[in-house]
């Protein structure tokens, strides 16, 4: 008789073929965002309601208070508007060619030169073309001049050339270069949750009639102009301390980015010392540089021998833009120590867990080492410097960093925040070759130095019983029994003696895992540090850090992390929010957006898209152009306006499913 005999039959598992749910028919929307009679919101560009205008008395008193401008500027084929609006009052002012109102160049002209004027790509663009129409070239030049600049990537000194016409030299902050990782300014809208979110309404080469202008009109005071006011307000610490470095320095850094402000204070200094202004290195396309390694890099165990071997024998070939990258072989590097798995990247070592829950017990705790100053620690430890500056680069940078530590010790928080970004921009710079510090291969061998540095110190937890359960780029979290506290430290005071590093200790009551960029981990006073999924940027301290990341249901984080730190019922947390900037999800959609309603009309969305899950509005937001759906768009109702009150429809039910969806991700 068979073994798997059950009564009558045997227990034979037969193939059940499941049928394949459907693919959902593509449909791409008819355009009629594109046609003559498409005029969204027409009745409230025609009212402007709210918006109040400025005289020339005001304008006078807000120049004698040290008001700012914001400042904006429109350009079709047959329309012009530039406009600026009071950041203390928020009154307007505008003008325009081909429009209701006059274009006043004079006007214009004294705005532009009595104020400090803020935008948003403002120094690339806005100034260079209202410098053109304030020296009075036709539309037809104006536009001409803009798609030089948006569709040929024209700068504003070959625009001043080839239209042979002076700039207006005013006193300008542009936004853009303080903005984290360069989004566009709908985007930074999104991030931000401004009031409306809005993409440019009609196609840039359109010729507008009279209600088109009158759209674009308030898209511009009532969009554009707010967005770049709620960009200032967010960076205004940003840009504060950017002011008072250019006292410091003599020299305006008001726009800069981090790394170009590194980048322009060394090169200040240089040319201080030396008398010289410093040129950049020229590096070949297909050079090829190896690997060589500090003297205190060595391993114990076969893996990491046969690993470091690997790293030092590969090549690292410069490509087409200049740039190293890791060989094949490196980036293949699968290293396999305890359990645990690590990975080299460019941007840093980092171990593969997935879904893992650890929490501390009255045996066993969980310690977080960051390595402080890592890159900029590297740098000087090794003496590396970009061979085009010499070794005067070091005694610069080195002068920065004692400089920053010692307006730490004393609290001047202006002047050590200020310095912190030299420190860590310069690293930045040294991948791109426009920049005098540009060195690639520095740049492979600092990045190297840091991962294998650190996984010199996970082998000598490892090999001394304690197990490390998580690696990012600058730091471990190590498991560790309380009777093996005193070997945890000795282990690391031996390692940063060797090494040259510094650490920093956090200690843990649980660590929670989805995988090693997306985690909660609550610290012993009961804080959580979280990061990717997890992180609300609007809790940082940086006001920088909301204008990184997409909001995605942040609700559903906090509620995970109230669970987790406090015991709140996730759905508590979620029905208890009555904020609905909470509930919501941005997302850029490459060739724009539409939401198809029941009744078959079609709104146009743009470029960037924010939504919250409904009860009510069925259906998915798609593209424009594909007709494919957004992601996780299904059953979603578009807020391009943010309402007034909490919305009826927001699917409590579904944000609740999806914060327990989290907690299982975390391995509880």
């Amino acid at each position: 008789m068979r073994t798997d005999n059950v009564g009558f039959f045997w227990a034979d598992a037969f193939e059940i073929k499941v049928k394949k749910e459907a693919k959902p028919v593509k449909v791409i929307p008819e355009k009629v965002w594109l046609n003559d009679d498409y005029l969204p919101g027409l009745a409230q560009a025609k009212a402007m309601p709210g918006m109040k205008f400025l005289n020339n008395e005001e304008l006078i008193q807000l120049r004698a208070s040290g008001d700012r401008m914001l400042f904006d500027i429109e350009c079709y084929p047959n329309y012009f508007l530039a406009s600026f609006r009071s950041y203390l009052t928020g009154k307007a002012i505008y003008f325009e060619l081909g429009g209701s109102k006059e274009f006043e160049p004079e006007m214009v002209r004294w705005i532009l030169t009595n104020f400090t004027i803020i935008g948003f790509n403002s120094l690339n663009y806005d100034l260079p073309i209202v410098s053109l129409a304030i020296a009075g070239k036709s539309m037809e030049k104006l536009k001409q001049a803009t798609d030089d600049i948006i569709l040929r990537g024209m700068r504003q000194h070959e625009i001043m050339r080839n239209y042979k016409t002076k700039l207006i030299q005013c006193d300008m902050i542009d936004l853009m270069g303080l903005t984290p990782l360069a989004p566009s300014l709908k985007t930074c809208s999104g991030r931000l949750h401004t009031p409306k979110m809005q993409d440019l309404p009609f196609e840039p080469s359109k010729i507008l009639n009279d209600d088109q202008k009158a759209i674009v009109r308030w898209y511009n005071l009532n969009g554009d102009l707010t967005a770049t006011g709620f960009l200032y307000h967010r960076l205004k610490s940003h840009i504060e301390l950017r002011e008072a470095m250019s006292a410091d320095y003599g020299m305006d850094l008001r726009s800069k980015s981090d790394p170009q402000i590194a980048e322009t204070i060394i090169g200040a200094e240089y040319t201080k010392i030396t008398g010289e202004r410093p040129t950049r290195s020229e590096v070949s396309i297909g050079a090829v540089h190896r690997y060589a390694p500090p003297a205190f890099i060595q391993f114990q165990s076969p893996l990491l021998q046969w690993a470091f071997k690997a790293i030092t024998e590969a090549e690292y070939i410069v490509d087409d833009k200049g740039r190293i990258g890791l060989p094949k072989a490196v980036k293949a590097l699968k290293l396999e120590i305890n359990g645990s798995i690590y990975r080299m990247g460019i941007g840093g070592l980092h171990s593969s867990e997935k879904s893992s829950c650890h929490v501390a017990t009255d045996l066993v705790e969980y310690h977080d080492l960051d390595v402080t100053s890592y890159y900029p620690r590297t740098i000087l430890n090794s003496g590396l410097f970009p061979l085009n500056l010499g070794p005067l680069f070091l005694r610069i940078y080195d002068g920065i960093v004692v400089k920053r530590v010692h307006a730490k010790e004393v609290h001047i928080k202006v002047t050590a925040n200020g310095l912190k970004i030299v420190i860590n921009g310069t690293f930045g710079k040294m991948g791109s070759k426009y920049s005098i510090i540009y060195a690639p291969a520095l740049l492979i061998y600092v990045t190297l130095t840091g991962q294998l540095s650190l996984l010199m110190l996970i082998e000598a937890y490892e090999l001394a019983g304690l197990h490390v359960i998580s690696a990012n780029t600058d730091g471990i979290i190590i498991e560790c029994a309380k009777s093996q506290v005193a070997l945890m430290n000795e282990i690391k005071a031996r390692w940063e003696s060797i090494t040259g590093y510094e650490t920093e200790e956090t200690s843990y009551k649980a660590v929670y895992s989805r995988d090693v960029n997306n985690y909660i981990a609550i610290k012993t006073n009961g804080e959580a540090k979280c990061k990717g999924v997890f992180y609300n940027p609007f809790l940082d301290e940086d006001p920088r850090k909301a204008l990184e990341h997409n909001p995605s249901n942040t609700i559903c984080s906090d509620a995970v992390v109230n669970y987790l730190t406090k015991g709140i019922p996730l759905k508590d947390t979620i029905e208890g929010c009555k904020d609905i900037t909470a509930f919501l999800t941005v997302r850029r959609a490459k060739g724009g957006a539409v939401k198809i309603w029941e009744d078959g009309r079609i709104e146009y969305l743009g470029k960037a898209v924010r939504w919250y899950y409904s009860t009510e509005a069925k259906g998915a937001i798609i593209g424009a152009e594909s007709g494919d759906r957004v992601a996780n768009t299904e059953d979603s109702r578009p807020v391009m306006e943010l309402p007034q009150c909490f919305p009826e429809d927001v699917d409590i039910a579904r944000y609740i499913q999806e914060s327990s969806e989290m907690l299982t991700d975390l391995g509880l």
